[in-house]
Protein backbone atom coordinates (compact mmCIF):
# COMPACT_ATOMS: atom_id res chain seq x y z
CA UNK A 1 0.00 0.00 0.00
CA UNK A 2 1.31 3.44 -0.92
CA UNK A 3 0.02 6.30 1.20
CA UNK A 4 0.02 10.04 0.67
CA UNK A 5 -1.04 12.45 3.40
CA UNK A 6 -2.21 15.97 2.71
CA UNK A 7 -4.26 18.78 4.18
CA UNK A 8 -1.93 20.20 6.79
CA UNK A 9 -1.10 23.85 7.18
CA UNK A 10 -1.18 26.77 9.59
CA UNK A 11 -4.29 27.37 11.67
CA UNK A 12 -5.18 29.40 14.71
CA UNK A 13 -6.05 27.78 18.00
CA UNK A 14 -9.70 26.79 18.05
CA UNK A 15 -9.76 26.29 14.30
CA UNK A 16 -10.22 23.18 12.21
CA UNK A 17 -8.36 21.21 9.57
CA UNK A 18 -9.11 18.04 7.67
CA UNK A 19 -6.26 15.75 6.78
CA UNK A 20 -6.54 13.27 3.95
CA UNK A 21 -4.72 10.02 3.33
CA UNK A 22 -4.84 8.64 -0.20
CA UNK A 23 -4.03 4.95 -0.60
CA UNK A 24 -3.08 3.03 -3.70
CA UNK A 25 -2.29 -0.63 -4.20
CA UNK A 26 -2.60 -3.32 -1.59
CA UNK A 27 -5.62 -4.28 0.45
CA UNK A 28 -6.91 -0.96 1.74
CA UNK A 29 -10.36 -2.31 2.58
CA UNK A 30 -8.88 -4.88 4.94
CA UNK A 31 -6.40 -2.47 6.50
CA UNK A 32 -6.39 -0.64 9.77
CA UNK A 33 -5.61 2.99 8.97
CA UNK A 34 -4.15 5.24 11.64
CA UNK A 35 -2.87 8.72 12.17
CA UNK A 36 0.22 9.36 14.21
CA UNK A 37 1.96 12.64 14.91
CA UNK A 38 5.42 13.73 15.85
CA UNK A 39 6.34 17.07 17.39
CA UNK A 40 9.92 18.36 17.41
CA UNK A 41 12.00 16.53 19.99
CA UNK A 42 9.23 14.08 20.81
CA UNK A 43 8.46 10.52 19.89
CA UNK A 44 5.84 9.64 17.34
CA UNK A 45 2.51 9.26 19.10
CA UNK A 46 -0.78 7.62 18.25
CA UNK A 47 -3.67 9.90 17.38
CA UNK A 48 -6.49 7.79 15.96
CA UNK A 49 -7.21 4.58 14.08
CA UNK A 50 -10.04 3.07 12.11
CA UNK A 51 -10.25 -0.63 11.48
CA UNK A 52 -11.60 -2.50 8.46
CA UNK A 53 -15.00 -2.72 10.18
CA UNK A 54 -15.00 1.09 10.74
CA UNK A 55 -14.55 0.82 14.49
CA UNK A 56 -12.61 3.86 15.65
CA UNK A 57 -10.09 4.48 18.40
CA UNK A 58 -8.60 7.71 19.73
CA UNK A 59 -5.90 8.87 22.05
CA UNK A 60 -7.14 10.60 25.17
CA UNK A 61 -5.61 13.88 24.02
CA UNK A 62 -7.78 14.13 20.90
CA UNK A 63 -10.94 12.21 21.80
CA UNK A 64 -13.96 14.44 21.32
CA UNK A 65 -12.08 16.88 19.07
CA UNK A 66 -10.81 14.69 16.22
CA UNK A 67 -12.76 12.28 14.03
CA UNK A 68 -11.22 9.60 11.84
CA UNK A 69 -13.14 8.22 8.90
CA UNK A 70 -12.59 6.26 5.71
CA UNK A 71 -14.13 5.85 2.28
CA UNK A 72 -13.21 2.44 0.94
CA UNK A 73 -14.82 3.19 -2.43
CA UNK A 74 -12.07 5.69 -3.21
CA UNK A 75 -9.31 4.37 -0.94
CA UNK A 76 -9.25 7.43 1.27
CA UNK A 77 -9.00 8.06 4.98
CA UNK A 78 -9.53 11.35 6.78
CA UNK A 79 -8.81 13.03 10.06
CA UNK A 80 -11.15 15.89 10.90
CA UNK A 81 -9.50 18.02 13.55
CA UNK A 82 -11.63 20.53 15.45
CA UNK A 83 -10.90 22.80 18.40
CA UNK A 84 -7.22 22.67 17.61
CA UNK A 85 -4.74 23.52 20.31
CA UNK A 86 -1.16 24.76 20.13
CA UNK A 87 -0.05 21.39 21.48
CA UNK A 88 -1.52 19.69 18.40
CA UNK A 89 1.31 21.17 16.35
CA UNK A 90 3.23 18.30 14.75
CA UNK A 91 3.88 16.42 11.56
CA UNK A 92 0.96 14.08 11.02
CA UNK A 93 1.48 10.73 9.35
CA UNK A 94 -1.03 8.23 8.09
CA UNK A 95 -0.20 4.57 8.35
CA UNK A 96 -1.86 1.35 7.29
CA UNK A 97 -1.52 -2.35 7.80
CA UNK A 98 -3.84 -5.24 7.07
CA UNK A 99 -2.49 -7.64 9.67
CA UNK A 100 -2.88 -5.79 12.96
CA UNK A 101 -4.63 -7.16 15.96
CA UNK A 102 -6.57 -4.75 18.12
CA UNK A 103 -3.93 -4.55 20.83
CA UNK A 104 -1.36 -3.31 18.28
CA UNK A 105 -3.18 -0.50 16.56
CA UNK A 106 -1.74 2.29 18.73
CA UNK A 107 1.87 1.21 18.27
CA UNK A 108 3.75 2.77 15.37
CA UNK A 109 6.25 -0.03 14.89
CA UNK A 110 3.48 -2.45 13.96
CA UNK A 111 2.57 -0.53 10.81
CA UNK A 112 4.35 -1.45 7.61
CA UNK A 113 3.05 1.34 5.39
CA UNK A 114 3.47 5.05 5.97
CA UNK A 115 2.69 8.28 4.18
CA UNK A 116 5.20 11.10 3.95
CA UNK A 117 3.66 13.31 6.64
CA UNK A 118 1.93 16.67 6.58
CA UNK A 119 2.76 19.58 8.86
CA UNK A 120 0.08 21.02 11.12
CA UNK A 121 0.98 24.26 12.89
CA UNK A 122 -1.44 25.71 15.43
CA UNK A 123 -0.77 29.23 16.64
CA UNK A 124 -2.23 31.01 19.63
Amino acid sequence: VQLQASGGGPVQAGGSLRLSCAASGGSFRQSTVAWFRQAPGKEREFVAAIRYNSHTYYSDSVRGRFTISRDNAINMAYLQMNSLKVEDTAIYYCAADARLILSSIATARHYDYWGQGTQVTVSS
